[in-house]
């Protein structure tokens, strides 16, 4: 039986770099590899019934480079690697958009992430109190969606976290720092 943790209402994740390794432009399922460990961090929040919620921008669909269907696809192949090792994602949120962008997606959107879009959608739809959720990403762009939707925030070092922390000039800070999905997780839940 799993117990409900009263102090984190969900756990938000980017998905490249922290769950699965980065790939510029991931789209095909074939070079998708999950993070060690990312997996059992995962499967933690699952048994405590926390819900872990993927927030993620997908500009390739922007730029030409995939369709959007293609999303699909690899959230289903992660799911499926998931759940051979006992985990899942409750909800994928993506942002197919950029100001840069062809056609229509070529927009100024409020759900790329820095902006809190994804994560007030995500709020809505599981009511959700954003103060009582935390962010777990590699980018500044991740830990800025969480300081605008009121999150705890977290930067990992996998992914391009060692790179953005070498070279922060953000006028915000993470909340914490770790290593790692798997250290992220096991600092919350010691927390």
């Amino acid at each position: 039986m799993s117990k409900r943790s009263t102090a984190i209402a969900a756990v938000f994740l980017d998905r490249d770099g922290v769950i699965n390794e980065e790939v510029e432009y991931l789209s095909d399922s074939s070079k998708l590899r999950l993070v060690p460990g990312s997996a059992r961090a995962i499967r933690l929040l699952n048994e405590r019934a926390i819900p872990v919620i993927v927030v993620t921008n997908q500009s390739g669909v922007a730029r030409g480079y995939y369709p959007e269907s293609r999303i699909a696809h690899l959230h289903h192949a992660l799911d499926e690697s998931l759940k051979d090792e006992g985990a899942h994602i409750d909800r994928f949120y993506y942002c197919p958009h950029h100001p840069e962008g062809l056609g229509k997606y070529r927009i100024d959107c409020e759900c790329r992430k820095p902006k809190p879009g994804l994560l007030h959608e995500a709020a809505k739809d599981f009511s959700l109190n954003l103060k009582n959720c935390i962010i777990i990403g590699d980018k500044a762009s991740d830990i800025g969606a969480g300081i605008a939707a009121g999150c705890r925030t977290i930067l990992v070092m996998t992914g391009y976290g060692k790179k953005e922390l070498a070279s922060w000039n953000q006028p915000f800070q993470p909340g914490h720092v770790a290593e790692d999905l798997q250290g992220s997780v096991e600092w919350l839940l010691r927390d």
